[in-house]
C-alpha cells in the first residue's frame, strides 16, 4: 500500500505500470480510506503502526470501484488456493 502510494504521490517509475498501481490513480482519497480501515485492524491485533499517509496528499475519489479481478473472481482465485473463503 505505502509503495503503491509512493508510486503515485512521488512519481517514482518502480511499478508505475502495475495494474495494480493503475487503478488507484485519482483514488487516493480511497486508498488512503484503506489505509486508515488497515491501522485499525493492525491495532486491533496488536501491532504498532508508524508510518502514517498525508491525509493532505489524499485526491480524487473516495471510492475505489476498479478491480485488477472483481470480487467474485477473487474468490475462485483464493478457493483454489485453499482458502475456505465463506462469503
Amino acid at each position: 500500500m505505502h509503495a503503491i502510494w509512493s508510486v503515485i504521490v512521488n512519481g517514482k517509475k518502480g511499478y508505475a505500470q502495475h495494474p495494480e498501481t493503475l487503478r488507484w490513480r485519482e483514488k487516493l482519497k480511497a486508498l488512503y480510506v484503506r489505509h486508515e480501515a488497515l491501522v485499525v485492524e493492525m491495532g486491533n491485533r496488536g501491532y504498532q503502526h508508524r508510518s502514517p499517509l498525508a491525509k493532505r496528499e489524499a485526491t480524487g475519489s473516495a471510492k475505489q470501484t476498479s478491480y485488477v479481478d472483481r470480487p467474485s473472481k477473487q474468490i475462485v482465485i483464493l478457493r483454489r488456493k485453499g482458502c475456505p473463503c465463506d462469503v
